[in-house]
Order: structure tokens, then sequence, then C-alpha cells
């Protein structure tokens, strides 16, 4: 799992990101994301009670998408803030392999965009 420190510790933080971050979409979840001043990068992960329905699924796949985060942290652009949306439970059936691709294509898309933007 991904360290304590660089998880989102309240809803505020989260609030702020879906209001000033732009968006990177997928058909089973999407890549919220914006420019942070904290000096370190900072992850949340938001399943609905619509895609799962028990805490313990839910759990699960945040869980399987912060492993992804953990084993590819250095390759993340850093001082970024990124919540991942999930839309669907397929996540939990999908092989770990596949999830680290996906992952790592919404988060390529979104150097792109924020380069267009900002550079």
């Amino acid at each position: 799992m991904l360290s304590k420190k660089y998880r989102f510790h309240s809803r505020g933080g989260v609030k702020y990101v879906y209001q000033h971050g732009k968006t990177v979409r997928q058909q089973q979840f999407s890549l919220v994301f914006a420019p942070n001043t904290k000096g370190f990068t900072r992850f949340a992960v938001v399943v609905s009670k619509k895609v799962e329905k028990t805490a313990v699924g839910r759990n699960y796949l945040r869980r399987r998408i912060y492993e992804v985060l953990r084993l590819n942290f250095d390759a993340i652009p850093k001082k970024m803030d990124y919540v991942f949306v999930v839309y669907s439970n397929e996540i939990g059936k999908l092989p770990f392999d596949v999830l680290q691709e996906r992952i790592g294509n919404l988060i390529e898309e979104s150097k792109v965009c924020y380069n267009k933007e900002n550079g």
C-alpha cells in the first residue's frame, strides 16, 4: 500500500482538485489532477457505493490501485495531486499487469494535458 504521507487526509484537498484540476477519462476509471504547493505528490482513490456495494469490495479496488501507484511511484510526475475515480468494479477482475498499463496510460495523458497548458 502507498505510504500515508502520499495520500489525501481530508475531503477539502480532494474537493480542491475536483474544482481546479483537469480530467482524463477511460472506460473504467478517470484521473483528475492538479498541481500542488505541498512539495510532494498526493493520491486519492474514490470508489462509489454504486460501483461496489460492500466496503470490503471498495477497499479491495482502492488497495489494488494504491499498489500500482506504489510500485510505479518514481515514474509519476512530482508535486501534483491525483484523484482516481472508479466507474466499474471490473478493475477487481483485471490482471494486475493490465491494470498497471491502464493507470500508466492515464498518467501519461495527464502529463501531456498538463504540459500543453503550462509549457
